[in-house]
C-alpha cells in the first residue's frame, strides 16, 4: 500500500519525532510507501522514505500550519494514498498518532480564560475537533491511559475511535551487562566522584518540560546536599531564559546545559535521578527508559507514562495539584533515602517482564487493518 505521513516539523531528538520516524521504518520494512510531508527536517534522511518538504512561511504559526495542511491535501488529491497517518492534529487524517496531549484540556487547565478569545485557540481546537469531534471519522492511537480519560472527556462520542498502543522505547536503553563500567567512564568524563549526585533531566522543550520547577527543587535542597548535586539538563531548546533563573537560584554553577545528543543511554546509567516534573507530556518515554536502565524517577502525575513508573516501583510521582514544595521534599527524599537501590533493581525486572518495545510494530499492523477497512468501505459503497 501508499501511506502518506504528515507531521510538522522532524529532528531527531523529540520523543513525537522519533515516534515517527519508526512508524514509518516499520511501515517502509513491510513493503509499503512512504511519503512524508514536513515543514522542516533536520538529520539524515532514510532511503526508504520519500521526504518533501513543503516550504511554507506565514508570521503567525498556526497560519503557517494552516497553509501547509491546504497544500499537502491539495498534493494528495492529485496523488492519491491509501491512508494519511497524521503526527499532529490535523484535518484530513485516515490516522492520528496521539503524540501531543489533549489541547482543549490543556487550554481549560493551564490557561488564562482570555486565551480561548485568540485566533491561536479557534485554530488548534478546529484542528484538534477535526479528529476528535463527533462527526469526524479519524481512528486515534493513545499511549496512555491519561490521554484517553482526557479526550473521553471532551470529546465523548469519540470513544470507538479510541485505540490504545503499547510503549515503543528502544532495547538499548535496557541495563547492559557492563553497566557498571559505563557509569564510572560517564561520571570520569564529567568529573564526578562517588560523593556527587548526578540528577538528569531530558526532554527538548523546556518550558513543558518543567526545568523551571527543577531548578527551584535543586536551589532548595538544604546547603550539604545541593553542594554534591550537579543537574545536567539535556534537549534542544533554547537554553538561556534557564540559566537566568539558575543564576538567579545561586545554583547555576551547578548546571550543564547540553544540546539533543544520541548517547543518551550513557547518562541514564550514569546518573543518580531523572528529575521531570513536567507540566504535561502525553506519554514521557524517558520515564521508560530511566526505569528500564535502573535510573530512579522523580516526575509528576500529568505525564501519561508516570503510572509506570509507580507500577514498577522505580520512584515516586507527585500528585495534581502540583506543589513545589511537594517536588522539593520528594527530591531530597530521593536523592538521600537507602530506597535507591530498590528502585534500581526493582526498575530492571520491570523492564526485562513487561512489553515496552513493540509499538512500531503494532502501529504499523493497525494502520494496515484501518487502510484496508477504508478501502473495503470504499468498495462497498
Amino acid at each position: 500500500m501508499k501511506f502518506a505521513f504528515v507531521i510538522y516539523g522532524y529532528f531527531p531528538y523529540g520523543g513525537q519525532q522519533r515516534d515517527f520516524l519508526r512508524v514509518a521504518l516499520a511501515c517502509a520494512e513491510r513493503g509499503h510507501e512512504i511519503d512524508v510531508y514536513t515543514m522542516k527536517w533536520q538529520g539524515e534522511t532514510p532511503p526508504t522514505l520519500r521526504v518533501q518538504i513543503v516550504d511554507i512561511r506565514a508570521w503567525r504559526n498556526h497560519a503557517r500550519y494552516e497553509r501547509f495542511v491546504n497544500t499537502v491535501q491539495a498534493r494528495i488529491k492529485q496523488a492519491p494514498v491509501d491512508a494519511v497517518i497524521g503526527f499532529n492534529k490535523m484535518p484530513g487524517l485516515d490516522v492520528y498518532f496521539a503524540a501531543d496531549p489533549c489541547f482543549a484540556e490543556r487550554a481549560l487547565k493551564e490557561r488564562a480564560f482570555y486565551y480561548r478569545f485568540t485566533p491561536r485557540y479557534r485554530h488548534f481546537l478546529r484542528y484538534e475537533q477535526a479528529v476528535f469531534g463527533a462527526a469526524a471519522p479519524t481512528q486515534a492511537l493513545l499511549l496512555s491511559p491519561l490521554q484517553r480519560q482526557q479526550f473521553l472527556q471532551h470529546y465523548p462520542q469519540s470513544g470507538p475511535r479510541l485505540h490504545d498502543v503499547p510503549p515503543g522505547i528502544a532495547r538499548d536503553r535496557q541495563a547492559p551487562e557492563n553497566a557498571a563500567q559505563l557509569r564510572a567512564q560517564w561520571r570520569a568524563e564529567f568529573g564526578l566522584d562517588a560523593g556527587h549526585l548526578a540528577v538528569l533531566q531530558i526532554g527538548s522543550g523546556f518550558v513543558v518540560k518543567g526545568v523551571d520547577r527543577s531548578l527551584r527543587a535543586l536551589a532548595s535542597l538544604p546547603p550539604p546536599v545541593r553542594k554534591r548535586v550537579r543537574y545536567f539538563l539535556v534537549g534542544q531548546d533554547k537554553p538561556e531564559r534557564f540559566q537566568r533563573l539558575a543564576r538567579k537560584l545561586g545554583v547555576l554553577e551547578q548546571c550543564v546545559f547540553l544540546n539533543g545528543r544520541d548517547d543518551v543511554p550513557r547518562f541514564l546509567l550514569g546518573a543518580d535521578l531523572l528529575l521531570h516534573p513536567a507540566y504535561s507530556e502525553s506519554a514521557g518515554y524517558v520515564l521508560l527508559e530511566a526505569v528500564v536502565a535502573g535510573l530512579p524517577v522523580l516526575t509528576t502525575d500529568t505525564c501519561g507514562y508516570a503510572f509506570h513508573v509507580l507500577q514498577a516501583g522505580a520512584g515516586q510521582v507527585c500528585e495534581s495539584p502540583f506543589s513545589q514544595d511537594d517536588l522539593n521534599g520528594r527530591l531530597l527524599h530521593m536523592l538521600t533515602s537507602s530506597e535507591r537501590l530498590l528502585w534500581q533493581r526493582s526498575g530492571i525486572d520491570y523492564g526485562r517482564r513487561e512489553d515496552l518495545y513493540s509499538m512500531p510494530q503494532r502501529v504499523a499492523e493497525m494502520i494496515e487493518q484501518f487502510a484496508q477497512a477504508r478501502a473495503a468501505g470504499r468498495g462497498a459503497a
